[in-house]
């Protein structure tokens, strides 16, 4: 079986550690490996991944150009599909959209919430509309975020406006439209032509050592609810997603395939649609 993860995060080997450790305490969520781009291809083959999309977050403005020299350095290689980053308040964001876009990367990636600016912003729909004149895939965080409780940048709402504004672009909205507000992205989305992944959407959190949490606050997508979501936008619009490291890949694609869906609609999310996606 083709496998596609959509989502996964890597950091520095140098601060990978820290990083995931700081971010683990921030969320109160269990990590499954380190963040290093060696934990990322050790578990990607014991869950039987063929590619991996890696997403890094520019939470500077000054990060995204070095950052994005690694994305060039690394893209490709191993089974790992970069992304490259953009800020909305850098200067250069655009051009760096044009460097990404000359040399093959395939995508970006926007978080409205680590980065302080609404998806809608008129910032962030200049960074949609010129990803979309180069044949960019944008990978938005949709939805709120565990580590930041009440804030409010990219939801349902946000995203069908940015959508209506800025013309054609592969928007791929993050944890099933918007974590924790699937019921808003049922209602605003459907028929739009965002797609969603799966990331940190089904099944339940698993809390980090030590923190309590109740039932509600785990609680995530049920089957059924995950499957009514795929029904309403299309199986050919779901990508499989792990949010690595805060999802084991190999549950991850267990829970997908132990779904009642059709094989067919398996075979999309798991891997077809991300292979047609990004020319795999």
């Amino acid at each position: 079986m083709f496998i596609v993860d959509f989502h996964t995060h890597t950091f520095p080997d140098r601060i990978a550690e820290k990083t995931v450790e700081k971010l683990s305490r921030l969320s109160r969520t269990h990590s499954f490996t380190d963040g290093s781009r060696a934990a990322l291809l050790d578990s990607m083959k014991k869950a039987g991944i063929a590619y991996a999309v890696t997403l890094p977050v520019a939470t500077r403005p000054d990060s995204i150009g070095h950052i994005n020299d690694t994305v060039l350095a690394t893209d490709g290689k191993d089974g790992i599909v970069a992304f490259g980053a953009v800020h909305p308040d850098a200067p250069d964001a655009l051009s760096e959209i044009d460097r990404l876009a000359a040399a093959g990367v395939r995508g970006i990636k926007l978080h409205p919430v680590y980065q302080g600016v609404d998806l809608d912003d008129k910032r962030n729909l200049a960074i949609l509309y010129r990803a979309g004149e180069r044949g960019l895939c944008v990978t938005v965080h949709a939805g709120d975020d565990i580590g930041f409780p009440g804030v409010d940048r990219a939801c349902p709402a946000m995203a069908r406006r940015a959508l209506e504004q800025v013309g054609p672009v592969r928007m791929i909205l993050a944890h099933m439209g918007g974590w924790k507000r699937w019921d808003e992205a049922m209602q605003r989305l459907c028929d739009t032509a965002c797609l969603l992944d799966t990331s940190f959407s089904l099944g339940a959190v698993v809390p980090r050592a030590g923190e309590e949490w109740t039932e509600e606050e785990k609680k995530l997508l049920s089957a059924e609810k995950f499957c009514a979501l795929v029904r309403a936008f299309g199986a050919e619009r779901i990508l499989f997603g792990t949010d690595l490291p805060w999802t084991g890949q190999r549950a991850g694609a267990e829970a997908i395939l132990s779904l009642p869906l059709t094989e067919e609609e398996k075979l999309r999310i798991l891997g077809e649609n991300a292979r047609a996606l990004l020319g795999l």
